[in-house]
């Protein structure tokens, strides 16, 4: 168990140390005012505490992802591990945190408005219809698991429909009502469950010494695909994910103080990491190796490879809690989807959102898509998620190294981690099927040239930023209240 159990002690140790360093980099402004008290309004704008706004987050940017990913993850073998580490340390938490921060600096503007400041007003509105076309996803996907796996629950004693109704239903008032009636009350105990559940399995693994794999660079895919770049889509929460994107700005909007912020972003994005690790570690040495984990998904998908897991380590009570806690995951993620979808299009339309008439006529089309998308086939939907995911995350990544190169920061922290995922993005789509479907090696050589044309654009659009001094923030000085 050496190597899982180093990997999660590096998850932990980069956020004292790692975490620390981006956060200086940022330069944190205790002074400064935040949005949840400049732009109060009761509804998205309102203070909430740092241990309530934290179980929020790592609810909202959690899902399946950390679990349902790692589960696919684990088919390649221990090499899963060493992306979930680096890539949560180095890209996911720092994509977290600084989208996280830059909103809070920004009125707790969503991706789409800051990357219209940051990238050019073209970007707006191509981020804006990739964002709601990505929370859409989300929001379909986040009822389809939840539903699947409770019906499997209950033995089919509820039909599947009832059960996506009552889903809906949940989702609809989530979407509507003011932060802390539904989310801000119910999270936190739906965030212990979550916790309990995974402390749980990776307790069980260690107690019963789990033969999990040591640190190995070989391919272990029954099917032969290839680590790069299909591990980078195969595991995403947990590592990095573009979804946490449109998550942040719900906290960043609730935030009290911007010193809160590596706790609230980059600390629950570690703690993803650790829960991917555990499901990876549990998918790796519980099922005869790959192969007999390709067999049980084959035949159940990942929630059958749940549902084994947390009866195996927990039995079958604390198996049916743990189960529980991972349908939590995705309902507290597909509430938030819809959520910051309602609140990005009000955003691009500039409709306030006091009114609950204002909300209503803009969540119902939303919500009337989403019940066709579940007809449509979850492979391929994920598959589509999936890219849409990454291709998020690199859009953010690059706002942020444009607003730390105009404040002349290290912006290195957020470009390098932008442009690998950025060559892996473009790689993917010009050779997957639901792509272009062009060989690997022409893929490879498209990525290069695009991703270095892309990055050159990047320098040239953030030099003319910094020499006409560029405004960062939102001035907030001539505000009168007390944070």
């Amino acid at each position: 168990m050496f190597t899982f159990l180093a990997g999660i002690a590096l998850l932990i140790l980069g956020y004292f140390t790692y975490g620390k360093f981006v956060e200086r980099v940022f330069g944190v402004q205790e002074e400064r005012s935040t949005p949840a008290y400049t732009h109060q309004d009761g509804v998205d704008y309102l203070p909430m505490s740092t241990k309530k706004n934290s179980l929020i987050q790592l609810l909202n940017i959690a899902g399946t992802g950390p679990i349902f990913g790692p589960i696919l993850g684990a088919l390649y073998g221990p090499v899963a591990f060493i992306w979930i580490v680096i890539g949560a340390i180095f890209a996911g938490a720092v994509h977290d945190y600084l989208t996280g921060m830059i909103s809070i600096r920004n009125r707790g503007a969503h991706l789409p408005e800051l990357a219209s400041k940051f990238l050019g007003k073209v970007m707006k509105h191509v981020v804006n219809a990739f964002a709601v076309l990505l929370l859409l996803l989300v929001g379909t996907v986040f009822v389809s698991t939840p539903a699947s796996l409770l019906h499997v629950l209950m033995d089919g004693k509820v039909t599947l429909g009832i059960i996506v109704a009552l889903i809906f239903a949940y989702y609809i008032l989530a979407t509507l009502m003011p932060v802390d009636k539904i989310i801000g009350r119910l999270y936190p105990y739906f965030g212990a469950l979550l916790v309990i559940s995974a402390l749980g399995v990776g307790i069980g693994l260690l107690v019963k010494g789990a033969p999990i794999p040591e640190l190995s660079l070989s391919n272990f895919h029954p099917d032969n695909l290839p680590i790069f770049p299909l591990i980078f889509f195969t595991i995403t929460c947990g590592a990095l994910s573009g979804f946490h994107a449109t998550q942040t700005p719900i906290i960043s909007r609730t935030t009290q103080r911007e010193k809160q912020g590596r706790k609230i972003f980059y600390g629950m994005m570690i703690a993803e990491g650790v829960i991917a690790m555990i499901w990876a570690a549990a998918a790796m040495s519980l099922f005869n190796g790959p192969t007999g984990l390709n067999e049980l998904l084959a035949a159940g998908g990942p929630g059958a490879v749940v549902s084994e897991v947390s009866t195996m380590m927990l039995g079958a009570v604390g198996g049916t809690l743990a189960v529980l806690g991972v349908v939590v995951l995705p309902i507290t993620s597909g509430d938030t989807a819809f959520r910051s979808a309602r609140m990005i299009i009000a955003e691009y339309l500039n409709i306030a959102q006091k009114k609950m008439s204002s909300r209503l006529w803009i969540a119902t089309p939303l919500f009337v898509v989403s019940f066709v998308l579940t007809k449509i086939d979850f492979n391929l939907l994920w598959r589509y998620f999936s890219w849409a995911n990454q291709a998020t995350a690199v859009i953010a990544l690059f706002v942020a190294a444009m607003y730390l190169y105009i404040a002349k920061k290290n912006y290195w922290i957020a470009l390098v981690p932008g442009t690998f995922m950025l060559v892996m993005v473009i790689t993917y789509i010009l050779n997957a099927k639901i792509g272009f479907g062009l060989p690997m090696n022409i893929s490879w050589i498209g990525a290069a040239i695009g991703s270095a044309a892309l990055v050159a654009l990047f320098f040239k659009a953030a030099k003319n930023a910094r020499r006409n001094n560029f405004p960062l923030d939102e001035d907030v000085s001539s505000w009168k209240g007390a944070a």
